[in-house]
């Protein structure tokens, strides 16, 4: 079961990119949740966009991918520990997997940016957030509904008639 976990940090006045690149990453419950384990989970993000910026520019869309090497290197964390935080950016669809063959014939694995910018990534985590509510909506509906059927149902045992069978 996948965790998504908003939270509302704002950033300071006159942020920088990186500010707002952590400010954005934290507030989709992508950062690292144990203190202190990294906190540059924000340069994977911006580099993400700066690569899907260059792959559209020049039409080569392999630009765009990063390996999980490349991730936990920027991070500064090693590649399991990236692979464990990538399921949280899988599960909110900000990000996909990929793979394609690169120039010495080896299939290369990795993952872009879901989207052509970061606000196409986010409308796509937004998308899986909403999608995620509306199923929950679906579920209160039907607890309600269950708790009333429950009530009626008690109501009706409390009310029938004790047989006589003397």
């Amino acid at each position: 079961m996948n965790k998504i976990i908003l939270t509302d940090m704002e950033p300071g006045i006159n942020p920088s990119s990186d500010e707002l690149a952590n400010v954005v990453v934290t507030r989709l419950g992508l950062m690292p949740r144990k203190k202190g384990s990294t906190e540059k989970m924000n340069m994977v993000l911006v580099e993400l966009y700066e690569r899907t910026k260059k792959a559209n520019r020049e039409k080569r869309p392999t630009d765009a991918v990063m390996t999980v090497e490349e991730m936990a290197l920027l991070a500064g964390i090693t590649r399991q520990t990236m692979y464990d935080y990538l399921r949280r950016w899988l599960a909110i669809d900000f990000i996909g997997k990929t793979s394609f063959i690169g120039l010495d014939s080896k299939v290369i694995v990795g993952y872009k940016l879901n989207g052509s910018t970061l606000e196409n990534a986010l409308d796509k985590a937004r998308s899986r957030i909403n999608a995620n509510l509306d199923y929950t909506l679906k579920y209160i509906q039907e607890l309600q509904k269950t708790v009333k059927n429950e009530k009626i149902s008690q109501g009706m045992k409390t009310r029938e008639p004790e047989s006589d069978n003397s």
